[in-house]
């Protein structure tokens, strides 16, 4: 029987893996859908964001009391499955407990340790809970979330608490029958658990048999439900529990109001104001912008996988308050959709297959791109460093510059600038005189 077991457990284990692994390599693909970029510098800078955005979560603290609640779910997360490492030990090896005895006291106060965690982390996702259905905060309830979205984040919240459950009542069955000196579990002896002994009075009137059914029943669940999230985590929201420390190291070092410019543009500027400096034939840039996902970079498809959604960016976008269509969040959800139906399409054909449906226009339309102040503040209060701006201003260049298509007054200004070299429709002879007018 124990053979049974063990061979189960590792079928399990093994197919949870590959699949795992199968998920993850068709992110990385789409996400190098994206064009090429360099962000190999200043390493010391990047890992002290990974440490600070990432681990220490600093963005998060802003507002404290959530911050607080999130850490201990993030620590949940992190700490807490360190005990997988004794579980899928005994899985393989038939074993109980095998840490127990070589590491002593220790191990009690490491399972306590954990077993606060644990309540923690269960307080914490009710409280989410209730922030999202009862209490409906504005960001949890905007239309950006509708449908599955706003279903993934309870889910989600939802499954912690179960695995949360079933750890402290695989504990609290597991000290009773230490108590009881029955079969193997007298070989382990870790005493009692400070909050899984609380259970104690609800499991007391079972038999000795009902008991380790229990036990036995809470092991299984509790780790076949940590493969199964593993595996829910590519196709959830949630995977920015993985993707927020790669996204954090590759944060963007510049200054945030700085735009990046197209050097094939600032080339022909400089052409034009220094002609005897112009090559006899000057190369014509390919495309200006992203009409689709393979237009912008890899670093904005990873800014796409790594969005929690929590809508702090939309929560703090000037053009979302007063109303207009712009949500820097739907930017990036519309953006993550749009590469896994091109990584779809290429899985299917084996190349790209026009569809007709680019990330411009068919998924982000032409009044949310003209919404945009480029203020930053989605940027900035992105606890992650992602940047919807970047995208945006990537989708904008394409409209103007490849489609021409710009309101009146966009043309107005850029006509000026290009026949006055400002935005004002006065002659470059009379600078001088500008501020007299």
């Amino acid at each position: 029987m124990q053979t049974i077991q063990q061979i189960t457990f590792m079928l399990l284990s093994a197919t949870a893996i590959w699949l795992f692994r199968r998920n993850m390599t068709r992110i990385r693909k789409n996400i190098q859908l994206g064009k090429e970029e360099d962000y190999s510098d200043q390493p010391g800078r990047r890992w002290k964001n990974l440490l600070l955005l990432a681990f220490g979560q600093k963005k998060m603290f802003r507002n404290p009391l959530v911050a607080v609640l999130h850490l201990f779910i993030y620590a949940g997360f992190i700490i807490i499955n360190l005990e997988v490492l004794e579980i899928i030990l005994d899985g393989i090896l038939g074993t109980h407990r095998l840490f127990a005895i070589p590491m002593g006291i220790f191990y009690s106060w490491l399972i306590n340790a954990f077993e606060f965690l644990a309540l923690a982390v269960l307080i914490a996702c009710v409280v989410f809970l209730s922030r999202r259905n009862i209490l409906k905060l504005r960001r949890f309830i905007s239309h950006d979330l509708d449908g599955w979205p706003r279903s993934d984040a309870n889910y989600i919240l939802v499954t912690e608490i179960i695995l949360m459950s079933l750890f402290l009542t695989l504990n609290a069955s597991d000290t009773l029958l230490q108590e009881r000196n029955f079969g193997h579990y007298a070989l382990h002896p870790t005493g009692n658990f400070m909050v899984s002994q609380w259970l104690h009075p609800l499991l007391r009137g079972l038999s000795n048999h009902r008991l380790e059914i229990l036990e036995r029943s809470c092991w299984w669940l509790h780790i076949a439900g940590i493969f199964a999230f593993l595996n829910y985590l590519p196709y959830s929201k949630h995977l920015h529990i993985l993707l927020a420390f790669p996204n954090a190291y590759y944060a963007r070092l510049w200054p945030e109001g700085r735009m990046r410019n197209m050097k094939s543009v600032q080339q022909e500027v400089l052409y034009a104001m220094h002609p005897e400096l112009a090559p006899a034939e000057a190369a014509t840039p390919a495309k200006f912008g992203a009409k689709d996902v393979a237009d912008l970079s890899w670093r904005n498809l990873l800014d796409a996988y790594a969005c929690t959604e929590c809508g702090r960016c939309t929560a703090a976008c000037p053009a979302n308050i007063t109303g207009k269509k712009l949500s820097p969040r739907k930017i990036m959800m519309d953006t993550r959709d749009r590469a896994e139906e091109v990584g779809r399409n290429i899985r299917v054909n084996g190349t790209f297959r026009d569809d007709g449906k680019p990330l411009l226009k068919n998924y982000i339309s032409v009044e949310e791109l003209r919404a945009c102040t480029s203020c930053n503040a989605c940027v900035e209060e992105c606890p992650v460093s992602i940047s919807p701006l970047e995208i945006i201003l990537e989708l904008r260049r394409s409209l103007v510059m490849e489609d021409s298509d710009a309101p009146p007054e966009w043309n107005t200004m850029f006509s000026n600038v290009e026949n006055n070299f400002a935005p004002w429709k006065f002659s470059p002879d009379e600078r001088d005189a500008w501020q007299h007018s």
